[in-house]
Order: C-alpha cells, then sequence, then structure tokens
C-alpha cells in the first residue's frame, strides 16, 4: 500500500503542470537561430541586410497532412538574385521569426528534405508581418530513385555518447547482434558472446531504450537472436544522467532498431546463408496521415561444433603442485529461432501522441557433448577413469508489450509522457547423461545416469512518468517517477541413479531439487537540471532516489526452508560540466567532465541457487545472498573537428565496492563456480577514437581503449566444508583497438574491412587469453539500387579461436582451452520496395529500465 502511494503521489505531483493551462506560445527562434534538437547544418555567411524595426513570421506545413514541418530552412532573398540577407529554421511547431529588417520588398524561401522548395514574395513593413500559412508539397519517390547526397558517419561523437551506426556498415549484413556490438567503439564481445563495455560486463543492454525480455536470460543468447539487418544503430553511454536507472555501473548499451519513419507503404525482404548461421528476414510500414504502423520478422539458425581440454593441478600447503584431473571433450551445437515486432503510432491531435508496441522470440538449441575425464588419487580423493555422453537441450520464449502516451506543447522541450510495460521470459534447459568405464560407450560399462530440468521465469511490470519543463532556451528541468515489479522463479528437478543399486534408472533426487521464488520491487524518483552558466559553460546536474525491496525465498524438500530479504534505499548523485572553446580556427570542440554514483543489483543468473552439474567435476550455481554493488565513476572527455576528422579523447576512473565477481574453489575434487561480494574493483583508463576521409570515397575510424585494472577481496568465506580463504587480489592493463574502413567504388560496388584486439582478460582468480577478430565484405547494389547482393568472410584464415583461461589460486592451478569456430563465409541479399514521403518526427517517449546486473557465460549456465 505505501508503495502505491508513494506512486501515486509522485505520478500526480508530475502531471499536474502538465495538465495545467497551456502557457503562452513561447517566443519563436530569432533569426539564424537553431531550435535544441534540430539538426546541425553548414550555414553560410550572410551578407550584412539592411536593419530596422520589421519582423516577418509565419508557419510552414505539409500540404498533404497540414502537420508542421519542423526545422524547415527559411531564407530571405532580395528582389534580383540568389544571395541570402537573412534566415533561420523553423521550430517544432513549424513557425518561423526572422527579426531586425528593413522596410522593402522582399523573395521568400522555404526548404526542407523531401520537400518542392517554395519561393513566395514579401512586403516587411515598420512593425509584424505576417505571412500567410505556407504548405510544402512531399516529393514522394520510388525507393532507389532518389539520389542520397549526404550520409552518416559508421561513428559519430557527441557529448554524452557515442554512435555506431550499423546500417552503415556492410559487413554486418547477414550478421547479428553479436556481429555487431564487436565493431562498436568502447565494447567487447568475446567468442562466446559475453559483452563488456570498458572491460567490465556490469553493463545495461537496451532494446530501443527499453529493457526486454528477450535479454532477461542471456545477453549472448539475445545477440544471436537479433539479426544485424534490422539495427539502425547503438548508442554507448558511459556515464548516464539520473534520467535514466542508477544500474549499469559500466554503462548503457541501446540498440536502436530501423522504424518507419517515412510516409507510404515500404518494406524490405532479406535473407543470409553462410557456413555458421543462415537468417531470413522482412519488415512492412506504412504511415499515413496520424497512423504509423510498422512491422517485422526473422528467422535463423546456426551449426556449431565445438571441443575443449582441462587440466588441473592441486596444490600442497608447501606450494608443491600434484596433477589432479585431466578433461577432453568434443560436441556439435544446432539451434535457432525467431524474432518479431510489430509497432502503432497514433497522433490523435496536435501535441499529442500514442504508441503501443509487442515484441516477441523464440530460441532453441540442443546438442550433444561426449567428455572423458580421468581423475587422479590426491588427497582423499579416489582414483576414477570414466566418459560421459551427455544431450543437452535449451529454449526459451519471451515477449515485451508497452504503450505510452506523450504530451508536447507549444513551449519548446516541455514535455509530460505515461509509459508502461509489462515483460515475461520463460525458458528450460535440461540435460541428460549416461556415464560408462574408461572411454567405453557399451551398454554393459554403462555405471550412472542422470537427468534434470530446470525451468525459469521472468515477469517484469513497469510504470513511468516524466515532464520535462524549460526555463529558457538553455534552462531545462526534468522530473519523474517510476515502479519497476519483478517477480522471478526458478523450479529444478534432479534425477540420479540410486546410491548402492545394480539398478541405474534415474529416480527424483530431492537434495538437489529446489524451487527458489525471487520478488524485488524498485521505486525511485529522479531530478535532473541543466543550464548554461555563459555562451561556453554549461552544467547538468540531478540525483536519482532509489528504493529496493527484496524477498526470496527456497522450498527444498527433505531440509528447512530458507530465503532472503534486502530492503535499501540509495541516493544517487551525478553532474557533468561541459565547456566550448568557440575559438573560429577550431570549431566544434567541446571538453566534458562528468561524474555519477550508480548501482548494480545481481540478476537471476547471479542469485538462482541451481546446481549445473552436468560437469560432475566442474558445477556452477548462484548465491541468493549477494549485495548490490555501488560505483562512482569520473570521466572527462575532449571532443574535436579537424578538416572533416573527427578526434575524441577520453579518461576515466571507476571505483566499485562490495563489487560482484565470479569466484572457484575446489571442494572433494569438484571445482564449484558461484558469486561473491568481493571487496573492491577499481579501473583507471584512457580510451582515443577517430575518424577521417583519407580519399572522398574512403572513410576510416578507430579506437584504441587501454585501462589498468585492480581486483581486491580481503577475504572469500566458501561455506561450511571449505571456510573462508585468505584474500585474492589481481591486476594488470588490459586493452582492446578495432579499425573500420570502407571504400566506395563506381556502379554501386562497395568493399569494407573491419578488425580488432582485445588483450588478456585479468580475472580474480586468473586471465584470460587474448583473442582477435575481423571480417571483410563486398557489396553491389543491383535492381536499380532497391536491392543488394553482399559477400561477408569473418576469421577466414584460421578455423577455430582458442579461448584460454588459466585460474590460479591457493587451492590449485586450472588451465582449459576452448576451440571456438568463427571461421564463416556468408551470402545475403536484400530487397527494398515501396514510395516513401517525408514526414516530420514526433518527441516520443520510451521506458529505459537498466536497473539489474546481467549475467555472463550465455544461456547454457543456469538460469
Amino acid at each position: 500500500m505505501k508503495k502505491s502511494t508513494l506512486l501515486l503521489l509522485l505520478a500526480g505531483l508530475l502531471a499536474a503542470p502538465a495538465l495545467a493551462q497551456t502557457t503562452p506560445p513561447a517566443g519563436a527562434a530569432p533569426a539564424g537561430a537553431r531550435p535544441a534538437g534540430a539538426p546541425a547544418a553548414t550555414r553560410p555567411v550572410l551578407p550584412q541586410a539592411p536593419q530596422g524595426a520589421g519582423r516577418l513570421e509565419g508557419t510552414v506545413l505539409d500540404a498533404a497532412t497540414k502537420k508542421p514541418v519542423e526545422f524547415a530552412t527559411v531564407a530571405l532573398l532580395p528582389l534580383a538574385g540568389n544571395t541570402p540577407l537573412d534566415g533561420g529554421v523553423c521550430d517544432e511547431r513549424g513557425r518561423f521569426a526572422l527579426k531586425g529588417l528593413a522596410a522593402g520588398d522582399y523573395r521568400l524561401q522555404i526548404s526542407f528534405i523531401g520537400y518542392a522548395t517554395q519561393t513566395l514574395n514579401v512586403t516587411v513593413g515598420q512593425g509584424l508581418t505576417t505571412v500567410p500559412t505556407v504548405q510544402l508539397a512531399s516529393t514522394a519517390q520510388k525507393l532507389g530513385e532518389v539520389k542520397v547526397t549526404g550520409e552518416r558517419e559508421v561513428v559519430e561523437t557527441k557529448p554524452d555518447r557515442i554512435i555506431y551506426n550499423a546500417d552503415r556498415d556492410l559487413t554486418n549484413t547477414g550478421g547479428t547482434a553479436a556481429d555487431v556490438l564487436r565493431k562498436v567503439p568502447l565494447v567487447n564481445v568475446d567468442p562466446d558472446g559475453n559483452v563488456e563495455l570498458r572491460g567490465t560486463s556490469n553493463v545495461r543492454v537496451l532494446i530501443n531504450g527499453k529493457p526486454s525480455g528477450v535479454v532477461a536470460s542471456s545477453v549472448a543468447d539475445a545477440m544471436k537472436q537479433i539479426p544485424a539487418d534490422q539495427i539502425k544503430s547503438v548508442e554507448v553511454v558511459t556515464t548516464p544522467s539520473a534520467k535514466y536507472d542508477a544500474e549499469g555501473t559500466g554503462g548503457i548499451i541501446n540498440i536502436i532498431l530501423k522504424k518507419n519513419d517515412l510516409g507510404g507503404l515500404n518494406g524490405s525482404v532479406g535473407a543470409a546463408a553462410g557456413t555458421r548461421s543462415s537468417n531470413a528476414n522482412a519488415s512492412l510500414n506504412y504511415r499515413k496521415g496520424k497512423v504509423g504502423l510498422s512491422s517485422s520478422a526473422n528467422g535463423w539458425t546456426f551449426y556449431s561444433p565445438n571441443r575443449n581440454d582441462l587440466t588441473r593441478y592441486l596444490k600442497s600447503p608447501n606450494g608443491t603442485e600434484q596433477l589432479s584431473l585431466q578433461q577432453e571433450g568434443d560436441g556439435f551445437t544446432l539451434g535457432g529461432g525467431g524474432f518479431g515486432r510489430l509497432g502503432l503510432d497514433y497522433d490523435p491531435a496536435q501535441y499529442h501522441n500514442l504508441t503501443l508496441n509487442v515484441q516477441g522470440s523464440l530460441f532453441r538449441n540442443a546438442g550433444t557433448y561426449d567428455q572423458y575425464n580421468n581423475v587422479l588419487p590426491v588427497g582423499n580423493v579416489v582414483a576414477n577413469e570414466f566418459s560421459r555422453d551427455t544431450r543437452r537441450g535449451f529454449h526459451t520464449q519471451s515477449y515485451d508489450l508497452n504503450g505510452s502516451y506523450t504530451r508536447t506543447f507549444e513551449e519548446k522541450r516541455r514535455e509530460w509522457s505515461v509509459l508502461a510495460q509489462h515483460t515475461r521470459n520463460r525458458n528450460v534447459q535440461a540435460y541428460n547423461l549416461d556415464q560408462f568405464r574408461g572411454r567405453s560407450e557399451r551398454n554393459e560399462d554403462k555405471t550412472y545416469r542422470e537427468e534434470s530440468d530446470n525451468l525459469a521465469r521472468n515477469l517484469e511490470t513497469t510504470l513511468q512518468t516524466d515532464y520535462a519543463h524549460p526555463f529558457s532556451e538553455t534552462a531545462l528541468l526534468e522530473t519523474g517517477a517510476k515502479a519497476i515489479l519483478r517477480r522471478v522463479s526458478s523450479d529444478f528437478d534432479v534425477f540420479t541413479s540410486p546410491a548402492r543399486s545394480s539398478n541405474i534408472d534415474p529416480v527424483f533426487n530431492p537434495l538437489r531439487s529446489n524451487l527458489f521464488d525471487y520478488r524485488q520491487d524498485v521505486l525511485s524518483a529522479y531530478g535532473t537540471y541543466g543550464f548554461s552558466a555563459s555562451k561556453k559553460v554549461s552544467f547538468k546536474l540531478g540525483a536519482r532516489l532509489e528504493n529496493t525491496r527484496i524477498d526470496g525465498s527456497f522450498q527444498q524438500q527433505e531440509s528447512q526452508n530458507s530465503g532472503v530479504e534486502q530492503n535499501y534505499t540509495n541516493l544517487l548523485p551525478n553532474l557533468s560540466v561541459s565547456y566550448q572553446p568557440g575559438n573560429p580556427k577550431k570549431p566544434g570542440q567541446t571538453l566534458r567532465l562528468a561524474y555519477s554514483r550508480r548501482i548494480q543489483r545481481p540478476q537471476i543468473f547471479f542469485l538462482n541457487p541451481f546446481r549445473n552439474a552436468a560437469d560432475s567435476l566442474n558445477v556452477s550455481y548462484g548465491e541468493p545472498g549477494l549485495k548490490p554493488e555501488l560505483t562512482d565513476s569520473y570521466e572527462l572527455n575532449y571532443t574535436t573537428f579537424i578538416k572533416g576528422s573527427v578526434l575524441n579523447f577520453s579518461a576515466y576512473a571507476r571505483r566499485t565496492g562490495n563489487a560482484i565477481e565470479a569466484v572457484r574453489f575446489v571442494s572433494n575434487g569438484v571445482n564449484n563456480q558461484t558469486f561473491r561480494n568481493i571487496g573492491r574493483n577499481a579501473t583507471y583508463g584512457l580510451s582515443v577514437f577517430g575518424s577521417v576521409k583519407p580519399l572522398p570515397k574512403w572513410d576510416l575510424s578507430g579506437n584504441v581503449n587501454a585501462y589498468f585494472v585492480s581486483l581486491k577481496s580481503p577475504s572469500l568465506n566458501f561455506g561450511e566444508g571449505v571456510g573462508s580463504m585468505a584474500g585474492y587480489s589481481n591486476s594488470g592493463v588490459m586493452y582492446n583497438l578495432n579499425l573500420n574502413s570502407s571504400y566506395k567504388f563506381e556502379k554501386g560496388l562497395s568493399l569494407q574491412f573491419f578488425g580488432g584486439l582485445n588483450s588478456p582478460r585479468i580475472q580474480l582468480q586468473g586471465r584470460q587469453r587474448a583473442w582477435a577478430f575481423y571480417s571483410m565484405g563486398l557489396r553491389k547494389n543491383i535492381l536499380k539500387e532497391k536491392g543488394d547482393l553482399t559477400l561477408n568472410a569473418d576469421n577466414f584464415l584460421q578455423a577455430t579461436r582458442n579461448l584460454n583461461s588459466i585460474l590460479d589460486t591457493e587451492q590449485f592451478r586450472q588451465e582449459s582451452n576452448n576451440y571456438i569456430y568463427l571461421r564463416g563465409v556468408r551470402l545475403a541479399f536484400n530487397y527494398r520496395f515501396g514510395k516513401v514521403s517525408q514526414q516530420p518526427q514526433k518527441r516520443r517517449r520510451g521506458i529505459q529500465n537498466d536497473d539489474a546486473k546481467q549475467g555472463e557465460g550465455g544461456g547454457q549456465g543456469q538460469q
């Protein structure tokens, strides 16, 4: 009741100013000014116009829809000649205003992309002259007949984020979101698909600015489900403001899918076939007047052989090592699924917008794995030599349903929105195995059988309201409230062969089965205020207050039930200062200093006590008692433009207390992997990004990120039978770099190359070997520019990558080699159809949940 009352009170406070009488219209932008949010445009230096007291005002509308044409260009010309005397751009209502004009006769020219330019004669008097409403006619053309003269760069830098335009990178064609993320500056994706941002996996992945059931169980699996052809861009926000949820200590990765912002009926179809994966996708969009519909769907398959080996040495108190385990294994995985979206956009009246979206996904994989185990007699461990034939299966399904109402006003940047979302994810992980003596696989040598299935559910409901109020052209207040209600469960049953019985058929094992229910409610409110202290200096400061309540319970049979309860409140401030030198010789320079305090709550991957024992000598499970992390982040960022080139330099520091890290220990010859709140995780780094055009048709960009990481834990308690161990610490320098190059030939032919290198990864108890990746793509435009054919080759010089890792603790040293098949070739075809016309974009809002620590290691671990 208290939670509901708090949310309603906050919503009421925020709604009140929005429901009040609309304020008088704000003055139009002065001549030559660019409204906030308008696209920057190069503007020639205007000759000095005759000065006077005349004013010229008017409105520009779309001739078909009668809607305002936002940011249309207005130029005041003399009666003879084409050199502008004055000019500006329309605001979000399509209004323009030119001031300080001398009385006389002029020509007024209005233009905007996608519309026919219109010129009319006007007479300016000594006071206000109002121009009759100007209606611009759309220049709808068939796709393939529009000649694009200006294009976005592959990578763009903004003061608070880096944007990777995936649709401009042809090496993505026919691939998946994992292929896309590997090319995003500051982001690492290892061969297993695990995502890191500036060296930390504590990152929140959003889709279109919203959380999604697709990523609820595993980011690695989710990135396989989203086709690269449906991704427009990827935004990386390293120091989010209080407007964002306070989760994601490393930052936010926002994957923006393509959507329909054009009028008419249009769409695309595509297919790709390759040696590692294949897919087919389609989209269909329609927009007319007040209504817009968008849809897309895809299906895909992947196939992946694998092999690995492992060697473990146990350490004695005097430091000597004894070989205790040798393992060899190989297998094959086949999987696939589908992903679909459907969206409705409706504008019932001016300044009002409604949206409704639903998306869903299916994912399946199954595989076999054969493993030979040789256990040597060390300490109290008995020698044993056996083989296991394991059959694994995993399937998940999810959907997201969200809607929003956005109320805009005549006053620029003033906005109120209400949003709601419901997300559901359900997945089942199962395996069954047969164990044999030695290397045998004969039925008469079968000694043991085991079966297990784990049903996990994740339900999430979000309610949110936001209000933005401008006090001036440079001052903006933003406030909001939010409630995230999560209900998670994990129901797992294990069946094993009875002990001391000749019958090895599996029976229910209550000691290894459990039902885990987890409830998490997060109530939050925030406020941010941005303002300019001068023409060169601007500030943005804010804070977010979040209350978290957690209730978890366990219902294990034949044992005492237990649970976990947590209730805590955090105040999380942030501050950023931007400075623009304004040197005319170096336009576009920006210096930004930012600080933020963020929180990281563990997701079910880290909490789920399900014990995955498919490999009886290497098991993994979660820790329900984990507490949240708190991180202080600092960043100094400098961006400059030099003769068409972009350079971005960033220095950053991140200090995390109570950090959640994976830990391993050996008990009775079994390596246990779980999670603990260790003492501290500190990172200090530098990154450089550059983009240049050596030739008019050659684009070249690259990123280098180097950082020092320090992990320290005073002590680790592993529970009964193992106890506490001395503190661990590990530190060192890590780096990653990438290079993207593209060249456009004549007749619609283009070539692109991408390559990257990641240094060895430092972990609390070990290290992981470095890895490199690269891809080349060749594209040819066909069918009168409506279609294209793309040939891509990935990591083609070597069949596999060895993801070697070494664990080194006071108990044991273990080295494993995991050979992952990454070499692949794929051929993709894409065709676009329909007619389009330019439509003014609306201000819309979307839910952004980024408040739970994401899982690592893909969907094959515990869920």
